[in-house]
């Protein structure tokens, strides 16, 4: 299973339409777009976690595509680190 990001994506995309736009390519076992705490509204990109042949349908089907006005950037998910380096926050 692998974790794409998608990026660029319309503040009014929903995880819904975000979870069938890339079901075409393959079995989509969870997807997310990621919110602003504060306001609730859509920072503008998500992720999907897809089997490893969806992913990769998805991924060459999907990045820089036109979606709803907007040029999507679709990639594989970069895993980060520990929040080492990083200042608390009060």
């Amino acid at each position: 299973m692998k974790k794409l990001y998608v990026g660029n994506l319309s503040y009014t995309t929903t995880e819904e339409v975000l979870r069938e736009l890339f079901s075409k390519h393959g079995t989509v076992h969870s997807c997310a777009v990621l919110t602003d705490r504060q306001t609730g509204r859509s920072r503008g990109f998500g992720f999907v976690e897809m089997d490893d042949e969806g992913a990769g349908k998805a991924i060459a089907a999907l990045n820089g595509s036109q979606f709803e006005d907007r040029r999507l950037i679709v990639d594989e998910a970069r895993t980060t680190g520990p929040a080492s380096g990083r200042r608390e926050r009060w």
